[in-house]
Protein backbone atom coordinates (compact mmCIF):
# COMPACT_ATOMS: atom_id res chain seq x y z
CA UNK A 1 0.00 0.00 0.00
CA UNK A 2 1.38 3.21 -0.82
CA UNK A 3 1.40 6.17 1.39
CA UNK A 4 -0.96 8.23 -0.51
CA UNK A 5 -3.56 5.91 -0.30
CA UNK A 6 -2.76 5.39 3.58
CA UNK A 7 -3.00 9.22 3.98
CA UNK A 8 -6.26 9.50 1.88
CA UNK A 9 -8.06 6.72 3.74
CA UNK A 10 -6.67 8.66 7.13
CA UNK A 11 -8.35 11.89 6.01
CA UNK A 12 -11.64 10.38 5.04
CA UNK A 13 -11.91 9.06 8.27
CA UNK A 14 -11.10 11.86 10.07
CA UNK A 15 -13.64 14.16 8.05
CA UNK A 16 -16.27 11.29 9.22
CA UNK A 17 -15.86 12.17 12.99
CA UNK A 18 -16.08 16.14 12.16
CA UNK A 19 -12.49 16.56 12.55
CA UNK A 20 -9.64 18.14 10.52
CA UNK A 21 -6.57 16.25 8.91
CA UNK A 22 -4.38 19.15 8.10
CA UNK A 23 -1.36 18.76 5.98
CA UNK A 24 1.67 19.74 8.11
CA UNK A 25 4.89 21.45 6.51
CA UNK A 26 7.92 22.91 8.56
CA UNK A 27 10.38 24.45 5.50
CA UNK A 28 13.54 23.67 6.43
CA UNK A 29 12.92 21.41 9.21
CA UNK A 30 13.33 18.00 8.86
CA UNK A 31 11.51 14.97 10.35
CA UNK A 32 7.86 16.91 11.50
CA UNK A 33 4.95 14.82 10.96
CA UNK A 34 2.78 14.89 7.90
CA UNK A 35 -0.50 15.61 8.90
CA UNK A 36 -1.30 17.20 11.94
CA UNK A 37 -5.59 15.62 13.28
CA UNK A 38 -7.76 18.44 14.52
CA UNK A 39 -10.89 16.17 16.41
CA UNK A 40 -13.91 17.54 18.53
CA UNK A 41 -13.52 18.52 21.80
CA UNK A 42 -9.66 19.76 21.38
CA UNK A 43 -8.37 16.60 20.42
CA UNK A 44 -5.33 16.82 18.32
CA UNK A 45 -2.84 14.23 17.34
CA UNK A 46 0.60 14.67 15.12
CA UNK A 47 0.50 11.60 12.69
CA UNK A 48 3.49 10.41 10.27
CA UNK A 49 2.23 8.52 6.81
CA UNK A 50 4.88 5.76 5.89
CA UNK A 51 4.53 2.68 3.76
CA UNK A 52 3.33 -0.59 5.49
CA UNK A 53 6.79 -3.00 4.89
CA UNK A 54 6.80 -5.95 2.35
CA UNK A 55 6.94 -7.74 5.59
CA UNK A 56 3.28 -7.35 6.26
CA UNK A 57 2.06 -8.73 3.14
CA UNK A 58 0.96 -12.21 1.64
CA UNK A 59 1.95 -12.40 -2.16
CA UNK A 60 0.28 -14.94 -3.84
CA UNK A 61 -2.61 -14.78 -2.11
CA UNK A 62 -5.84 -13.18 -1.40
CA UNK A 63 -4.26 -11.60 1.75
CA UNK A 64 -2.24 -9.55 0.20
CA UNK A 65 -2.12 -5.99 1.53
CA UNK A 66 -4.07 -7.07 4.41
CA UNK A 67 -1.87 -6.19 7.26
CA UNK A 68 -1.28 -2.51 5.76
CA UNK A 69 -4.79 -1.99 6.36
CA UNK A 70 -4.68 -2.88 10.00
CA UNK A 71 -1.80 -0.69 10.37
CA UNK A 72 -4.12 2.13 8.96
CA UNK A 73 -7.04 1.14 11.35
CA UNK A 74 -4.81 0.85 14.50
CA UNK A 75 -3.68 4.26 13.61
CA UNK A 76 -7.37 5.70 13.03
CA UNK A 77 -8.13 4.45 16.45
CA UNK A 78 -5.64 6.10 18.19
CA UNK A 79 -7.32 9.02 17.24
CA UNK A 80 -10.61 8.18 17.76
CA UNK A 81 -10.29 6.79 21.50
CA UNK A 82 -12.79 9.17 23.47
CA UNK A 83 -15.82 8.99 20.81
CA UNK A 84 -16.98 5.34 22.51
CA UNK A 85 -17.36 3.87 26.17
CA UNK A 86 -13.59 3.29 27.53
CA UNK A 87 -12.68 -0.22 28.57
CA UNK A 88 -11.16 -0.91 31.58
CA UNK A 89 -10.87 -4.45 32.30
CA UNK A 90 -10.91 -6.44 35.29
CA UNK A 91 -7.79 -8.53 36.29
CA UNK A 92 -9.88 -12.15 35.81
CA UNK A 93 -11.13 -10.46 32.55
CA UNK A 94 -7.30 -9.50 31.40
CA UNK A 95 -6.32 -12.69 32.47
CA UNK A 96 -8.93 -14.73 30.21
CA UNK A 97 -8.05 -12.58 27.18
CA UNK A 98 -4.33 -13.71 28.32
CA UNK A 99 -5.26 -17.36 27.92
CA UNK A 100 -7.17 -17.29 24.53
CA UNK A 101 -3.84 -15.07 23.24
CA UNK A 102 -1.45 -17.99 24.61
CA UNK A 103 -3.21 -21.31 23.62
CA UNK A 104 -4.03 -22.18 20.51
CA UNK A 105 -7.31 -23.57 21.47
CA UNK A 106 -8.96 -22.46 24.74
CA UNK A 107 -12.10 -23.06 26.93
CA UNK A 108 -13.34 -20.29 29.18
CA UNK A 109 -16.32 -21.45 31.09
CA UNK A 110 -17.72 -18.09 32.65
CA UNK A 111 -20.27 -17.42 34.34
CA UNK A 112 -23.16 -15.03 32.79
CA UNK A 113 -22.39 -11.50 33.89
CA UNK A 114 -18.12 -12.10 33.71
CA UNK A 115 -18.22 -10.54 29.83
CA UNK A 116 -17.06 -13.55 27.77
CA UNK A 117 -17.81 -11.51 24.34
CA UNK A 118 -15.88 -8.67 25.48
CA UNK A 119 -13.25 -10.89 26.80
CA UNK A 120 -13.30 -12.45 23.51
CA UNK A 121 -13.42 -10.07 21.27
CA UNK A 122 -10.54 -7.92 23.00
CA UNK A 123 -8.25 -11.19 22.42
CA UNK A 124 -9.51 -11.07 18.31
CA UNK A 125 -8.49 -7.44 18.38
CA UNK A 126 -5.06 -8.13 19.82
CA UNK A 127 -3.86 -11.12 18.14
CA UNK A 128 -5.55 -9.45 14.54
CA UNK A 129 -3.88 -6.09 15.09
CA UNK A 130 -0.95 -6.55 17.38
CA UNK A 131 0.17 -10.17 16.94
CA UNK A 132 -1.10 -10.32 13.13
CA UNK A 133 -1.51 -13.62 13.87
CA UNK A 134 -4.98 -13.80 12.83
CA UNK A 135 -6.89 -12.19 9.59
CA UNK A 136 -10.53 -13.89 9.27
CA UNK A 137 -12.83 -15.27 12.46
CA UNK A 138 -15.99 -17.26 12.43
CA UNK A 139 -17.84 -16.86 15.66
CA UNK A 140 -20.97 -19.53 15.86
CA UNK A 141 -23.54 -18.62 18.31
CA UNK A 142 -27.39 -19.15 19.12
CA UNK A 143 -29.58 -17.54 16.56
CA UNK A 144 -30.50 -14.20 18.79
CA UNK A 145 -26.80 -13.84 20.05
CA UNK A 146 -25.68 -13.67 16.47
CA UNK A 147 -28.20 -10.87 15.57
CA UNK A 148 -27.49 -8.30 18.03
CA UNK A 149 -24.94 -9.60 20.85
CA UNK A 150 -21.71 -9.73 19.19
CA UNK A 151 -22.45 -6.52 16.96
CA UNK A 152 -23.74 -4.25 20.25
CA UNK A 153 -20.59 -5.49 21.98
CA UNK A 154 -18.12 -4.56 19.08
CA UNK A 155 -19.80 -1.43 18.76
CA UNK A 156 -19.93 -0.21 22.41
CA UNK A 157 -16.03 -0.28 23.63
CA UNK A 158 -13.64 2.26 22.33
CA UNK A 159 -10.67 -0.54 22.02
CA UNK A 160 -12.16 -2.54 19.66
CA UNK A 161 -12.53 0.50 16.67
CA UNK A 162 -12.54 -0.76 13.13
CA UNK A 163 -13.05 -4.39 13.78
CA UNK A 164 -15.27 -5.37 11.14
CA UNK A 165 -18.28 -7.86 11.69
CA UNK A 166 -20.43 -9.31 8.88
CA UNK A 167 -23.63 -11.28 10.07
CA UNK A 168 -24.03 -14.73 8.33
CA UNK A 169 -27.96 -14.64 8.79
CA UNK A 170 -31.25 -14.83 7.12
CA UNK A 171 -32.31 -16.88 4.02
CA UNK A 172 -30.01 -18.70 2.18
CA UNK A 173 -28.79 -15.71 -0.69
CA UNK A 174 -28.61 -13.47 2.41
CA UNK A 175 -26.08 -15.36 3.99
CA UNK A 176 -23.83 -16.27 1.27
CA UNK A 177 -23.93 -12.51 0.42
CA UNK A 178 -22.58 -11.71 4.53
CA UNK A 179 -20.05 -14.57 3.56
CA UNK A 180 -18.68 -12.43 0.58
CA UNK A 181 -18.25 -8.96 2.36
CA UNK A 182 -15.42 -8.22 3.51
CA UNK A 183 -14.59 -8.08 7.58
CA UNK A 184 -12.72 -9.61 10.18
CA UNK A 185 -15.82 -11.34 12.28
CA UNK A 186 -18.31 -13.25 10.54
CA UNK A 187 -21.26 -14.52 12.96
CA UNK A 188 -23.23 -17.26 12.21
CA UNK A 189 -26.13 -19.12 13.93
CA UNK A 190 -25.65 -22.84 15.49
CA UNK A 191 -28.46 -24.19 13.25
CA UNK A 192 -26.41 -23.24 9.79
CA UNK A 193 -23.39 -24.94 10.47
CA UNK A 194 -23.75 -27.73 8.92
CA UNK A 195 -24.88 -25.75 6.02
CA UNK A 196 -21.69 -23.70 6.00
CA UNK A 197 -19.54 -26.88 6.44
CA UNK A 198 -20.75 -28.42 3.03
CA UNK A 199 -20.46 -24.89 1.39
CA UNK A 200 -17.22 -24.41 0.54
CA UNK A 201 -13.20 -24.81 1.95
CA UNK A 202 -13.62 -22.60 4.80
CA UNK A 203 -10.35 -20.00 4.97
CA UNK A 204 -11.19 -18.89 8.75
CA UNK A 205 -7.81 -18.98 10.59
CA UNK A 206 -9.70 -18.93 14.49
CA UNK A 207 -13.55 -20.23 15.39
CA UNK A 208 -15.09 -18.65 18.29
CA UNK A 209 -18.21 -21.28 19.47
CA UNK A 210 -20.63 -19.15 21.39
CA UNK A 211 -22.25 -21.46 24.11
CA UNK A 212 -20.10 -24.60 23.90
CA UNK A 213 -22.45 -26.61 25.33
CA UNK A 214 -24.69 -26.68 22.17
CA UNK A 215 -22.30 -29.06 20.63
CA UNK A 216 -22.57 -31.46 23.36
CA UNK A 217 -24.44 -34.33 21.50
CA UNK A 218 -21.61 -36.34 19.12
CA UNK A 219 -24.65 -37.56 17.28
CA UNK A 220 -25.68 -33.84 16.27
CA UNK A 221 -25.03 -32.65 12.47
CA UNK A 222 -23.34 -29.48 13.76
CA UNK A 223 -21.06 -31.60 15.47
CA UNK A 224 -20.28 -34.27 12.72
CA UNK A 225 -19.99 -31.03 10.36
CA UNK A 226 -17.40 -28.91 12.44
CA UNK A 227 -15.48 -31.96 13.48
CA UNK A 228 -14.41 -32.16 9.54
CA UNK A 229 -13.69 -28.73 9.38
CA UNK A 230 -11.50 -28.62 13.03
CA UNK A 231 -8.24 -29.75 11.42
CA UNK A 232 -7.90 -26.82 9.62
CA UNK A 233 -8.40 -24.25 11.70
CA UNK A 234 -5.66 -22.67 13.70
CA UNK A 235 -7.12 -21.38 17.10
CA UNK A 236 -10.19 -22.06 18.38
CA UNK A 237 -11.97 -20.90 22.01
CA UNK A 238 -15.38 -22.12 23.62
CA UNK A 239 -17.24 -20.39 25.28
CA UNK A 240 -20.24 -21.32 27.92
CA UNK A 241 -21.17 -21.01 31.49
CA UNK A 242 -21.93 -24.54 32.02
CA UNK A 243 -19.86 -27.35 30.41
CA UNK A 244 -21.49 -30.20 31.54
CA UNK A 245 -25.73 -29.57 32.33
CA UNK A 246 -26.20 -33.47 32.05
CA UNK A 247 -22.75 -34.69 33.89
CA UNK A 248 -19.37 -35.59 32.65
CA UNK A 249 -20.57 -37.69 29.65
CA UNK A 250 -21.23 -34.20 27.65
CA UNK A 251 -17.46 -33.18 27.81
CA UNK A 252 -16.30 -34.92 25.34
CA UNK A 253 -17.56 -33.78 21.80
CA UNK A 254 -17.32 -30.20 23.29
CA UNK A 255 -13.44 -30.82 24.76
CA UNK A 256 -13.07 -32.46 20.78
CA UNK A 257 -14.05 -29.41 19.21
CA UNK A 258 -10.94 -27.70 21.07
CA UNK A 259 -8.46 -30.16 21.13
CA UNK A 260 -9.24 -32.69 18.20
CA UNK A 261 -9.21 -35.57 21.02
CA UNK A 262 -5.74 -35.37 23.05
CA UNK A 263 -7.23 -35.37 26.50
CA UNK A 264 -10.50 -36.76 26.38
CA UNK A 265 -9.68 -39.19 23.20
CA UNK A 266 -10.70 -39.59 19.81
CA UNK A 267 -14.05 -41.07 20.30
CA UNK A 268 -16.91 -41.57 22.00
CA UNK A 269 -16.67 -45.00 22.83
CA UNK A 270 -12.98 -44.64 24.24
CA UNK A 271 -13.59 -42.16 26.20
CA UNK A 272 -17.21 -43.89 27.83
CA UNK A 273 -14.43 -46.82 27.66
CA UNK A 274 -11.97 -45.25 29.94
CA UNK A 275 -14.08 -43.09 32.56
CA UNK A 276 -17.33 -44.77 32.77
CA UNK A 277 -19.14 -47.75 33.62
CA UNK A 278 -22.47 -48.85 33.28
CA UNK A 279 -24.80 -48.03 35.73
CA UNK A 280 -28.77 -48.62 34.98
CA UNK A 281 -28.83 -51.86 32.21
CA UNK A 282 -30.80 -54.37 31.29
CA UNK A 283 -28.92 -56.98 30.39
CA UNK A 284 -26.42 -56.42 27.29
CA UNK A 285 -28.43 -52.69 27.15
CA UNK A 286 -26.98 -49.92 28.85
CA UNK A 287 -29.13 -47.16 29.43
CA UNK A 288 -27.25 -44.97 31.62
CA UNK A 289 -23.52 -44.74 32.94
CA UNK A 290 -22.03 -43.77 35.71
CA UNK A 291 -17.74 -42.38 36.02
CA UNK A 292 -15.73 -44.40 37.26
CA UNK A 293 -14.01 -44.26 40.74
CA UNK A 294 -11.91 -40.78 40.42
CA UNK A 295 -12.83 -40.72 37.22
CA UNK A 296 -13.90 -36.91 38.10
CA UNK A 297 -11.01 -35.82 39.42
CA UNK A 298 -9.03 -37.12 36.55
CA UNK A 299 -11.00 -35.46 33.94
CA UNK A 300 -10.27 -32.21 35.70
CA UNK A 301 -6.80 -32.82 35.63
CA UNK A 302 -6.88 -33.46 31.96
CA UNK A 303 -8.61 -30.07 31.28
CA UNK A 304 -6.94 -27.65 33.47
CA UNK A 305 -4.14 -26.81 30.71
CA UNK A 306 -6.63 -26.03 28.31
CA UNK A 307 -9.81 -24.66 30.12
CA UNK A 308 -9.98 -21.80 32.16
CA UNK A 309 -13.31 -21.76 34.65
CA UNK A 310 -14.50 -18.39 36.34
CA UNK A 311 -17.33 -18.12 38.66
CA UNK A 312 -19.06 -14.97 39.12
CA UNK A 313 -18.67 -15.14 43.44
CA UNK A 314 -14.87 -15.96 42.72
CA UNK A 315 -13.94 -12.44 41.22
CA UNK A 316 -17.27 -10.36 42.54
CA UNK A 317 -17.27 -9.06 46.07
CA UNK A 318 -20.67 -11.03 47.45
CA UNK A 319 -23.29 -10.32 47.83
CA UNK A 320 -22.92 -8.50 44.68
CA UNK A 321 -25.49 -7.40 42.14
CA UNK A 322 -25.02 -6.94 38.22
CA UNK A 323 -27.92 -5.61 36.25
CA UNK A 324 -27.97 -6.25 32.76
CA UNK A 325 -30.11 -4.42 29.73
CA UNK A 326 -31.18 -6.94 27.20
CA UNK A 327 -32.44 -4.96 24.30
CA UNK A 328 -34.82 -6.92 22.06
CA UNK A 329 -35.39 -5.80 18.73
CA UNK A 330 -38.95 -5.53 17.34
CA UNK A 331 -40.16 -6.31 13.84
CA UNK A 332 -41.29 -3.66 11.45
CA UNK A 333 -44.88 -4.62 11.50
CA UNK A 334 -44.84 -4.74 15.49
CA UNK A 335 -42.95 -1.50 15.58
CA UNK A 336 -45.30 0.34 13.53
CA UNK A 337 -48.32 -0.55 15.24
CA UNK A 338 -47.14 0.52 18.29
CA UNK A 339 -45.89 3.79 16.81
CA UNK A 340 -49.77 3.76 15.29
CA UNK A 341 -50.93 3.45 18.82
CA UNK A 342 -48.60 6.18 20.34
CA UNK A 343 -49.30 8.71 18.31
CA UNK A 344 -53.12 8.37 17.59
CA UNK A 345 -54.12 6.73 21.18
CA UNK A 346 -55.84 3.62 18.87
CA UNK A 347 -54.62 0.70 16.51
CA UNK A 348 -56.01 -1.96 14.67
CA UNK A 349 -54.63 -5.19 16.18
CA UNK A 350 -55.82 -9.04 15.09
CA UNK A 351 -59.21 -7.63 14.13
CA UNK A 352 -60.06 -6.05 17.67
CA UNK A 353 -59.81 -2.22 17.94
CA UNK A 354 -57.31 -0.99 20.63
CA UNK A 355 -57.89 2.42 22.04
CA UNK A 356 -57.04 4.46 24.64
CA UNK A 357 -58.99 7.41 26.58
CA UNK A 358 -56.68 9.07 28.42
CA UNK A 359 -52.41 9.60 29.01
CA UNK A 360 -53.04 7.18 31.85
CA UNK A 361 -54.56 4.58 30.36
CA UNK A 362 -52.53 4.98 26.75
CA UNK A 363 -49.48 4.49 29.06
CA UNK A 364 -50.49 1.30 30.54
CA UNK A 365 -51.55 -0.22 26.74
CA UNK A 366 -48.00 1.00 25.84
CA UNK A 367 -46.03 -1.06 28.50
CA UNK A 368 -48.50 -4.09 27.41
CA UNK A 369 -47.82 -3.42 23.55
CA UNK A 370 -43.70 -3.47 24.26
CA UNK A 371 -44.09 -6.75 25.94
CA UNK A 372 -46.27 -8.35 23.07
CA UNK A 373 -49.72 -8.48 23.93
CA UNK A 374 -52.36 -6.05 25.29
CA UNK A 375 -55.84 -6.39 26.43
CA UNK A 376 -58.79 -4.43 24.61
CA UNK A 377 -62.07 -2.74 26.38
CA UNK A 378 -63.39 -6.45 26.50
CA UNK A 379 -60.58 -8.13 28.40
CA UNK A 380 -60.08 -9.79 25.40
CA UNK A 381 -55.89 -10.55 24.81
CA UNK A 382 -54.78 -9.24 21.23
CA UNK A 383 -51.37 -10.52 20.20
CA UNK A 384 -48.69 -8.32 18.88
CA UNK A 385 -45.23 -9.91 18.93
CA UNK A 386 -43.37 -12.94 20.65
CA UNK A 387 -39.78 -10.83 20.75
CA UNK A 388 -39.31 -10.79 24.22
CA UNK A 389 -40.46 -14.38 24.98
CA UNK A 390 -37.74 -15.13 22.14
CA UNK A 391 -35.23 -12.95 24.29
CA UNK A 392 -36.43 -14.81 27.65
CA UNK A 393 -35.72 -18.29 25.65
CA UNK A 394 -32.03 -16.89 25.00
CA UNK A 395 -31.45 -16.38 28.79
CA UNK A 396 -32.99 -19.42 30.13
CA UNK A 397 -30.92 -21.56 27.71
CA UNK A 398 -28.00 -19.32 28.59
CA UNK A 399 -28.60 -20.59 32.41
CA UNK A 400 -28.29 -24.05 31.14
CA UNK A 401 -30.35 -25.46 34.23
CA UNK A 402 -29.62 -22.63 36.58
CA UNK A 403 -33.10 -21.46 38.48
CA UNK A 404 -34.17 -18.15 36.62
CA UNK A 405 -36.99 -16.22 38.44
CA UNK A 406 -39.00 -14.29 36.22
CA UNK A 407 -41.34 -11.28 37.41
CA UNK A 408 -44.08 -10.39 35.39
CA UNK A 409 -46.70 -7.20 35.32
CA UNK A 410 -49.56 -8.67 33.51
CA UNK A 411 -51.37 -11.55 33.96
CA UNK A 412 -51.64 -12.71 30.03
CA UNK A 413 -47.50 -12.05 30.59
CA UNK A 414 -48.13 -14.99 32.71
CA UNK A 415 -49.99 -16.90 30.08
CA UNK A 416 -47.56 -16.31 27.37
CA UNK A 417 -44.56 -17.50 29.66
CA UNK A 418 -46.54 -20.57 30.90
CA UNK A 419 -47.46 -21.30 27.30
CA UNK A 420 -43.46 -20.97 25.88
CA UNK A 421 -42.28 -22.97 28.51
CA UNK A 422 -44.49 -25.66 29.86
CA UNK A 423 -41.77 -26.15 33.29
CA UNK A 424 -42.79 -22.89 34.01
CA UNK A 425 -44.02 -22.49 37.99
CA UNK A 426 -46.00 -20.09 39.35
CA UNK A 427 -44.52 -19.39 43.15
CA UNK A 428 -47.25 -17.73 45.55
CA UNK A 429 -47.61 -20.26 48.34
CA UNK A 430 -45.00 -21.18 51.40
CA UNK A 431 -44.77 -24.50 49.88
CA UNK A 432 -43.70 -23.02 46.35
CA UNK A 433 -41.05 -20.80 48.25
CA UNK A 434 -40.07 -24.04 50.18
CA UNK A 435 -39.94 -25.93 46.73
CA UNK A 436 -37.96 -23.39 44.83
CA UNK A 437 -35.22 -23.10 48.24
CA UNK A 438 -34.94 -26.26 47.94
CA UNK A 439 -33.55 -25.96 44.13
CA UNK A 440 -36.65 -27.97 43.20
CA UNK A 441 -38.26 -25.35 40.40
CA UNK A 442 -35.73 -24.41 37.37
CA UNK A 443 -38.20 -21.97 36.11
CA UNK A 444 -40.31 -19.42 38.49
CA UNK A 445 -42.72 -17.11 38.05
CA UNK A 446 -43.88 -14.14 40.21
CA UNK A 447 -45.70 -10.51 40.47
CA UNK A 448 -43.66 -8.41 42.33
CA UNK A 449 -46.68 -7.47 44.27
CA UNK A 450 -46.35 -10.98 45.67
CA UNK A 451 -42.81 -10.72 47.35
CA UNK A 452 -43.07 -8.38 50.02
CA UNK A 453 -40.70 -7.24 52.21
CA UNK A 454 -39.16 -10.56 54.40
CA UNK A 455 -39.21 -13.44 52.18
CA UNK A 456 -36.09 -15.19 51.38
CA UNK A 457 -35.39 -16.67 48.50
CA UNK A 458 -31.56 -16.72 48.00
CA UNK A 459 -31.28 -20.24 48.23
CA UNK A 460 -33.26 -21.11 45.72
CA UNK A 461 -31.22 -19.23 42.31
CA UNK A 462 -29.49 -15.49 41.73
CA UNK A 463 -30.96 -14.90 38.38
CA UNK A 464 -33.52 -12.87 37.99
CA UNK A 465 -35.89 -11.54 34.91
CA UNK A 466 -37.60 -8.88 34.49
CA UNK A 467 -40.10 -9.54 31.53
CA UNK A 468 -41.71 -5.43 31.78
CA UNK A 469 -40.87 -3.23 34.67
CA UNK A 470 -43.05 -1.51 37.02
CA UNK A 471 -43.50 2.22 37.54
CA UNK A 472 -42.62 1.38 41.71
CA UNK A 473 -39.37 1.98 42.32
CA UNK A 474 -40.53 -0.16 45.57
CA UNK A 475 -41.94 -3.04 44.13
CA UNK A 476 -38.85 -2.99 41.58
CA UNK A 477 -36.36 -2.98 44.98
CA UNK A 478 -38.22 -5.60 47.02
CA UNK A 479 -38.83 -7.64 44.09
CA UNK A 480 -35.11 -7.92 43.47
CA UNK A 481 -33.94 -8.34 47.31
CA UNK A 482 -36.11 -11.64 47.39
CA UNK A 483 -32.86 -12.71 46.10
CA UNK A 484 -29.86 -10.35 46.51
CA UNK A 485 -30.28 -10.31 50.15
CA UNK A 486 -27.67 -11.63 52.93
CA UNK A 487 -26.97 -15.28 52.79
CA UNK A 488 -26.70 -15.54 48.95
CA UNK A 489 -23.72 -17.42 48.03
CA UNK A 490 -23.37 -16.35 44.29
CA UNK A 491 -24.07 -12.71 42.48
CA UNK A 492 -27.06 -11.96 41.97
CA UNK A 493 -27.68 -11.08 38.03
CA UNK A 494 -30.76 -8.98 36.99
CA UNK A 495 -31.97 -9.01 33.29
CA UNK A 496 -34.62 -6.22 31.83
CA UNK A 497 -36.11 -7.37 29.08
CA UNK A 498 -36.25 -3.42 27.10
CA UNK A 499 -37.93 -3.50 23.45
CA UNK A 500 -36.07 -0.79 21.69
CA UNK A 501 -37.90 2.40 20.61
CA UNK A 502 -40.46 1.96 23.16
CA UNK A 503 -41.73 2.70 26.87
CA UNK A 504 -39.33 0.13 28.18
CA UNK A 505 -36.73 2.54 28.36
CA UNK A 506 -38.56 5.35 29.73
CA UNK A 507 -39.41 3.11 32.33
CA UNK A 508 -35.73 2.00 33.23
CA UNK A 509 -34.74 5.52 33.18
CA UNK A 510 -37.92 6.31 35.69
CA UNK A 511 -36.76 3.63 37.68
CA UNK A 512 -32.81 4.93 37.71
CA UNK A 513 -33.97 8.65 38.55
CA UNK A 514 -35.85 7.19 41.73
CA UNK A 515 -32.94 5.28 42.53
CA UNK A 516 -30.54 8.02 42.45
CA UNK A 517 -33.05 10.49 44.21
CA UNK A 518 -33.63 7.75 47.17
CA UNK A 519 -30.04 6.90 47.48
CA UNK A 520 -28.95 10.29 48.36
CA UNK A 521 -32.02 10.73 50.81
CA UNK A 522 -30.50 7.58 52.53
CA UNK A 523 -27.36 9.28 52.83
CA UNK A 524 -28.73 12.33 54.37
CA UNK A 525 -31.00 10.84 56.77
CA UNK A 526 -27.72 9.04 57.89
CA UNK A 527 -25.92 11.85 58.32
CA UNK A 528 -28.27 13.53 60.39
CA UNK A 529 -28.47 10.47 62.73
CA UNK A 530 -25.12 10.43 62.75
CA UNK A 531 -24.72 14.16 63.72
CA UNK A 532 -27.71 13.60 66.29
Amino acid sequence: MLEKQIEHKLMTETRKKSGLCLKFVSPGLNGVPDRLILLPGGRMEFVEVKKVPELYSFKGTNKSGAWAFRFLFWMIREISEGYLMQYKAHDYQEYAKEQIIKKKACGLFLEPGLGKTVITLSAIWNLMFDYFEISKVLVIAPLRVAENTWTEELEKWDHLTFLRISKVLGSEKERIDALKTPADIYVINRENVAWLCELCDWDFDMLVIDELSSFKNPSSKRFKALRKKRPGIDRVVGLTGTPSTNGLMDLWSEIYLLDQGKRLGKTIGSYRADFFVPDRMNGYIVYSYKPRSGAEKFIYSLLSGLCVSMKSCDFLKMPERLERDVKVKLSDTAKNIYMEMEREMVAELMDKTIDAVNAAVLTNKLIQMASGAVYDDQGSIAELHSSKLDALEDLIEAANGKPVLIYYNYRHEQSRIKERFKEAVEIKTPEDFKAWNKGEISIAMAHPASMGHGLNLQHGGSTVIWFSLPWSLELYSQANARLWRQGQKDTVVIFRLLAEGTIDRDVARALEKKDVTQEALMQAVKARVTDG
